[in-house]
This record gives C-alpha cells, sequence and structure tokens, in this order.
C-alpha cells in the first residue's frame, strides 16, 4: 500500500472506519462491511500487482514506496487529504489520523514498516459513545467544576489514541532482605522485636507495559492499567481507521529503566508474601540479576480528552478495552464564592427573621 493510506470503501468510496463493537472495518454510507486483516491483505495484493504490471511496462513505481508526506519549513509534516483536499498536519512521530475538513481516516503506512511496525495491538473494544457517557458521569453532579468541563461540544472532541507501548518479559534470579517485625505484650507495654529476613528465587514476569510515547505522561498510563494481552491480534494497520496513533519516540533501551523499577517493585512484593508469622515485613534491600528478557512493541486503544483552564492543562484518560477511567478535576473559585455568599445570604436571612419574630413575640 502506499505509505499515506486512505480506508476507501470499496462500493462506494466512502470513509470506513474501525467499528469497536463489530470488530470490522464498516462503511458509514452504504453499510459495507470488511474484516480488517483481508481488507490490507487485499490492499497489499493490488499494490504488488501494480508494481509488477508497471515493472512489466518499464516505470519504476516508485510512488507507491515514497513518504507522501511533505516536511515543511517549521518541521510539520503535511499531507494534501484526497478525498477533499484539505491539508493535514502532523508531526514526525504521527502515524494515524483523519482530515479536519472530512473526516476521512488517514493512515501513514512508513510508520509502521519494517522495525516500526508493531508485533500486536488491542483493538478498541469501548467506542467513543461509551467514553463520553463515562466523563459525564464524572463530571455531573460537581457544581464546582469550571463550565467548560462539562460542555458537550468540548466532551465531543473526545479522541480515539492508539498509544504506543513496550512489552517486556523477563526471567530474573532475585535476592530481597527485609526487615520483619514482631510484636509481643510485655506487662503494660508492647515489645517489638526486628529481624533480617531473607529470600531469593528465580521468577518469571510477563506483559510489563512501559508508555513508550513522550507525548503521554507515564503516570497517567498507569494509571489506566492493566490491558488484557490475550484480547491482542497481530497488527494491521485497517485497526486504525478512524482513530489517532503515532510511533514510539521512546527507546526500548529507555522503556527497560521504568520496566527495571516495577520489576523490583514485583519481586519485593512477591517474595514479601512469603514471609510469615510476623507482624511487618519491610524490603530494605535488593538484588535482581535479568537471566533472560525480551521487549515487543505494542499499540494499546486509549479514549483522550485535554481540557486548558487558567493556564494549566487538564486531560482525562480511558482504557478503550477495559474502561478504566481517570482525570482530574479543578474546581472553580468564582463558583465558590458565588456558593459561598449564597449561603451566607440566605442564613443571613434566616437569622434576620428568627430575630424578628423573637421581637415580635417578646417585645
Amino acid at each position: 500500500m502506499a505509505n499515506a493510506f486512505e480506508y476507501k470503501c470499496s462500493s462506494c468510496g466512502g470513509a470506513m472506519e474501525f467499528d469497536s463493537a463489530s470488530q470490522k472495518l464498516i462503511c458509514p454510507y452504504c453499510g459495507a462491511v470488511h474484516d480488517a486483516a483481508e481488507y490490507d491483505a487485499m490492499q497489499q495484493q493490488t499494490a504488488g500487482q501494480q508494481a509488477q504490471q508497471s515493472a512489466t511496462q518499464g516505470g519504476n513505481n516508485w510512488s507507491m514506496e515514497q513518504d507522501q508526506w511533505n516536511v515543511n519549513e517549521d518541521g510539520l509534516y503535511s499531507y494534501v487529504c484526497e478525498s477533499c483536499g484539505g491539508e493535514i498536519v502532523g508531526d514526525e512521530n504521527t502515524a494515524a489520523t483523519s482530515c479536519p475538513y472530512c473526516d476521512s481516516p488517514i493512515i501513514r503506512n512508513s510508520q509502521f514498516s519494517g522495525s516500526l511496525k508493531p508485533d500486536y495491538i488491542i483493538p478498541f473494544k469501548l467506542d467513543k459513545k461509551a467514553a463520553k457517557a463515562k466523563l459525564n458521569n464524572f463530571v455531573s453532579g460537581k457544581k464546582l467544576v469550571p463550565k467548560v468541563f462539562k460542555d458537550q461540544k468540548h466532551i465531543e472532541e473526545i479522541k480515539g489514541v492508539y498509544v504506543p507501548f513496550w512489552v517486556f518479559d523477563a526471567d530474573v534470579y532475585a535476592e530481597v532482605q527485609f526487615d520483619a517485625t514482631r510484636e509481643q505484650p510485655s506487662g503494660n507495654q508492647i515489645e517489638v522485636g526486628h529481624f533480617d529476613v531473607y529470600r531469593g528465587a528465580n521468577l518469571s514476569f510477563r506483559g510489563i507495559p512501559v508508555d513508550a510515547s513522550s507525548k503521554m505522561e507515564d503516570e497517567l498510563m498507569d494509571s489506566i492499567a492493566p490491558f488484557n494481552n490475550n484480547e491482542a491480534v497481530a497488527f494491521t494497520p485497517a485497526y486504525l481507521a478512524g482513530y489517532m496513533a503515532d510511533k514510539y519516540d521512546v527507546s526500548p533501551e529507555e522503556g527497560f529503566l521504568r520496566a527495571d523499577e516495577q520489576l523490583k517493585n514485583s519481586v519485593a512484593s512477591a517474595l514479601a508474601g512469603t514471609v510469615q508469622g510476623f507482624n511487618s515485613v519491610q524490603a530494605v534491600a535488593s538484588n535482581v540479576n535479568m537471566i533472560q528478557g525480551n521487549a515487543r512493541y505494542a499499540l494499546y486503544p486509549v479514549w483522550i480528552l485535554n481540557t486548558k483552564w487558567q493556564g494549566k492543562q487538564y486531560r482525562f484518560a480511558m482504557n478503550g478495552q477495559t474502561g478504566k477511567f481517570v482525570g482530574d478535576l479543578p474546581y472553580d473559585k468564582g463558583a465558590y464564592n458565588r456558593q459561598l455568599f449564597l449561603f451566607g445570604g440566605i442564613l443571613a436571612a434566616v437569622i434576620f427573621v428568627v430575630l424578628f419574630l423573637a421581637w415580635l413575640i417578646f417585645r
């Protein structure tokens, strides 16, 4: 396929999108349905036949292999939509987006070729309607939340994004030293004894996810984990139609540094469970040696909404597979003051009425 590809319906030419409910490519205009993997395989076969035909006729067909995104002077990349002629702008990591004018899905296939091709993808299971409902439920009833967070036009801007992740597997030998305490009564007091406890074991860890995009806060992505890798499928670009995606810009070596911290915490937690008969157990030292490890490249589904208020960025995220939702809300000081003044006014009026009635009774 060409490196900039638009998913056109073979029946009517409309722009197709991946449907999370049916897990198929669906044309919203004529209702045609395509299997994602089969559609991409068919397009690759067609592209191969065209290349072979061009070679037979003496043409070079180089346009099928070049990246059709142009680099602008400001370092941004632009692409002209084949459906409406509108200009689409992205950065060097943009891999999947949509035309802002006609909403046609655009896939930049050069971002998913060779070493950039993900090993697998977890397709969206929850659609935009589910994400909006979760967000509406999150902000509803909160009177002090600024109005922009409840504005339905703004909530409509929530985007489905495939976030790149490194997923690590590791076999390790670990040794951990614990400080264990045991309490026992001694007269009117309680004596606390401290004991050094050592544990060592061979452990295997599978599917440790590390956010591979510098655009996403690591803490935010950690908060909506876990993702169920049992529902992962082999990557094919058609799953991206209708969603946004970036390629990774965090190297696997950088990702492993974060995975290593998760490993150490998991090792300490696992071995602490083997220390029995104490009131408390605290890891004080550890040594984790990797025997074998590998990293896989994956795309995970996330619904994202960014809201800027009073110079600060607020981001909401929902796991597009499980529905786990996280976000942070500010409170509107103006609304708080209005509520306070209203309450104060009502309270003052009540006190005035009570005092007035008391004056009438006891004068």
